[in-house]
């Protein structure tokens, strides 16, 4: 009973993640739709911080940056400016830069490999591509054009969820080109730490999975 207590938070925190990737390109239509999307979007934000609470000293810094979120989501959408929006997105980029981090860390620091172990690889996967997604969204915001998309008239996060995700698994397909500096240094970081996260995620499971069994012979 206490392991399935301890493993429900990653396992809401990973379906909340699934939804929210899935649930993008059919909600990303329309002012009025986008503000369902928000919602399901935010969803993973709140069970980010349930989780962090559990980790000591992480709670309020993570609902401060939720904090921040929510005020320039609103003043983005009042104003209709485009660095209120950017500074938005910048927002949730810090929060989900730091819900994987902290979470990475927990699993580092873990002696044992069980399923809460396996959601939280997972989760930190997941994150770092909607935290790359949310980078991108900011660098459009400030700098209209850094990207080009596969249509002029794509739903931009629907593209750039998309793009943040086959560059982190390293497919890139091409249909989305970053065409400045700065899209291209971030674009070339996000493949490098999609290879690296797998490959030290992979040596510290399979390390602890072997202590355990060399342990319990």
């Amino acid at each position: 009973m206490n392991t399935n207590l301890q493993t429900r938070p990653d396992l809401l925190l990973f379906l909340s993640l699934i939804a929210a990737i899935l649930l993008t390109p059919v909600l990303d239509h329309g002012n009025w739709v986008r503000l369902a999307l928000a919602a399901v979007t935010f969803i993973p934000v709140v069970l980010s911080i349930v989780r962090l609470s559990q980790i000591k000293g992480w709670l309020w810094p993570s609902v401060l940056l939720a904090l921040g979120n929510v005020i320039f989501v609103v003043g983005g959408d009042t104003f209709r400016n485009r660095t209120l929006t950017g500074i938005r997105w910048l927002f949730l980029a810090a929060f989900f830069a730091l819900t994987a981090a902290v979470l990475f860390s927990y699993l580092r620091s873990s002696r044992s490999v069980a399923r809460a172990e396996l959601y939280t690889a997972v989760n930190i996967y997941l994150l770092l591509g909607l935290l790359w997604a949310t980078i991108y969204l900011a660098i459009d915001a400030f700098s209209p054009g850094s990207i080009r998309m596969g249509s002029a008239t794509a739903d931009r996060q629907t593209e750039l969820l998309y793009f943040s995700l086959v560059t982190l698994s390293t497919v890139g397909y091409g249909d989305i080109v970053p065409l400045s500096g700065m899209a291209r240094i971030v674009t070339a970081l996000e493949g490098v730490t999609g290879v690296l996260y797998v490959a030290i995620t992979v040596a510290l499971l399979v390390g602890r999975f072997r202590s355990e069994s060399e342990s319990s012979d």
